[in-house]
């Protein structure tokens, strides 16, 4: 499975351009994901803060990862503004039938697939083998364009989730 993404992020970002990540609870179909691409750009090319364009960016990944990213160097995103893009999300859940909002799902590269597991599995999955140290681990935790390229995609031990296995540790 190819997980290379950073090529795709704009390159005309600051490393401090902040990120928020949804993890949608199921794959988009392709035909979803191309109308979805669609809708993303309408909402980046619209999106304001306080009436100032904000400059902002959203992308489907892996068909499942909705990232969306404002560039805060010319205008800040403001507490209405990400209210906005919580909306646009929402609505846009609700319109595939999705969630977006469900962070007890996390997901894990298993077998060279992208596979999710809740939080409450996570003890029994580990014990089993089906997660292991040097699992890739989606951490949808990163705040920044920075955070999105070097933190984003990491092995379980580097993660925030090995100090609460390590007590199981095999």
């Amino acid at each position: 499975m190819d997980l290379e993404y950073r090529y795709l992020l704009p390159e005309n970002f600051a490393p401090g351009s902040r990120v928020w990540v949804y993890q949608s609870s199921r794959l988009f179909m392709l035909s979803e994901a191309l109308e979805l691409e669609e809708v993303l750009e309408q909402f980046s090319g619209s999106w304001r803060s306080h009436g100032a364009e904000v400059n902002g960016w959203a992308q489907l990944f892996f068909g499942q990862f909705l990232v969306i990213m404002a560039d805060e160097s010319s205008t800040t995103v403001s507490g209405c503004s990400t209210d906005a893009s919580v909306r646009f999300v929402k609505e846009t859940g609700a319109k595939y039938g999705v969630d977006f909002f469900n962070r007890t799902n996390m997901a894990f590269v298993v077998k060279d697939k992208i596979e999710q597991l809740p939080l409450n599995q996570l003890e029994y999955a580990w014990q089993n083998g089906f997660i292991q140290r040097d699992t890739l681990y989606f951490n949808n935790l990163v705040q920044t364009k920075e955070e999105l390229e070097k933190k984003w995609i990491i092995p379980v031990k580097d993660s925030w989730l090995a100090a609460r296995l390590a007590p199981f540790a095999h």
